[in-house]
């Protein structure tokens, strides 16, 4: 039996809800070149690449099965929406079991038939994970009447608008569930009455009373809506498993640090000018050159992440990808160079 120890990076499972026209569809297609499965026609003012609008569960299982067999046609799949999606594998469940709804099958067992297939579609895109291809699946928000069974009374909260099964279904499959919403803010008038006014567009990344969402990114509760802030956890090529770490012999590695003599401190070499960080934009080399950081350690965390690999020098990488993920995020980089530097020893 194989044991291996340390970070798996692969592709990655997000779902983005939301009301509607908030830009859930604009946000997927910022994802490394995204293939959508259109199943209600949002993306005609996109330019994307997209399948023919399917109206039928095979037609979506056929774009999927596409993509298995031609990995390199896309780096992220995007099924927009989920909730359209399950009217599709609705029509299939009740099709087979020649009934004219999914109520007509008695006692709840519809709903479970619906559920078996909407798993599914969860295994066939999985499939699309172990590939290296991320997976995006969109999805509206609604709001639901939610009681807490060791509560008195109920409240209002927003919810995929999905069946609670295979909403739970989605939830649990996810790397990320990541809710989008205007933020409202409410003020005190003159005459004592009040008014809604702003309207930003925030992502919610954590479990909340009024909403569900979570994330394995360590992102903060509250995030501008904008692609930039999950963008480094977002790999643009296939992602492969990290190789497994050894297990150290701790006595060998203190026998070996006893037997070195202390070396005398050098001085510290001359710190780069943007000038010196030849091909490099500048925008990024005066982030390196301001933060001590050298071209050697943006590659690797380039590289452990999957978009670039180290060899690639800095200067080739697409100009887009620097502007809008290294520069555009630089704090979030910027946090996982320094992760690397802390070492025990060197």
């Amino acid at each position: 039996m194989n044991i291996s120890r340390g970070r798996i990076h692969t592709a990655q499972k997000v779902v983005i809800y939301g009301p509607e026209g908030i830009g859930k569809s604009t946000f997927a297609s910022m994802f490394p070149e995204p293939l959508f499965c259109d199943t209600e026609g949002s993306t005609k003012a996109l330019d994307v690449m997209r399948f023919d609008r399917p109206d039928s569960a095979q037609m979506i299982y056929e774009c999927i099965d596409y993509v298995k067999a031609h990995p390199d046609a896309c780096r992220t799949f995007v099924l927009d929406t989920a909730d359209w999606a399950e009217k599709l594998l609705s029509k299939k469940v009740c099709a087979a079991a020649q009934n004219s709804g999914i109520e007509d099958f008695g006692y709840g067992k519809g709903y479970t038939y619906l559920m078996e297939e909407f798993g599914k579609l969860l295994n066939q895109l999985e499939d699309l994970i172990a590939l290296g291809v991320n997976v995006v699946v969109t999805a509206h928000a609604e709001l639901k009447k939610f009681e807490q069974p060791d509560e008195a009374g109920a409240y209002d909260r927003w919810s995929l608008k999905l069946t609670k099964q295979d909403s739970s279904l989605l939830k649990e499959w996810a790397d990320a569930v990541l809710f989008v919403n205007y933020k409202t803010y409410v003020e005190k008038t003159k005459d004592n009455k009040h008014k809604a006014s702003g309207g930003r567009r925030v992502m919610y990344t954590a479990h909340h009373p009024c909403w569900d969402a979570k994330n394995r990114w360590g992102l903060p509760d509250e995030c501008d809506f904008d692609y930039s802030v999950i963008a480094p956890f977002i790999p643009a090529k296939g992602a492969q498993s990290a190789p497994a770490v050894p297990t150290v012999n701790t006595s060998a590695v203190d026998a070996l640090i006893d037997s070195v003599e202390p070396r005398q401190p050098s001085a510290p070499p001359e710190q780069p000018t943007v000038d010196d960080l030849d091909g490099i934009p500048k925008p990024l080399a005066q982030l390196m050159t301001e933060n001590d950081v050298t071209e050697d350690d943006v590659r690797l965390v380039v590289s452990q992440q999957g978009y670039y690999p180290f060899e690639a020098r800095v200067k080739d990488y697409d100009p887009a990808f620097i502007e809008g993920c290294l520069v555009a995020a630089w704090p979030q980089v910027f946090s996982k160079i320094m992760a690397n530097k802390d070492l025990p020893f060197e």
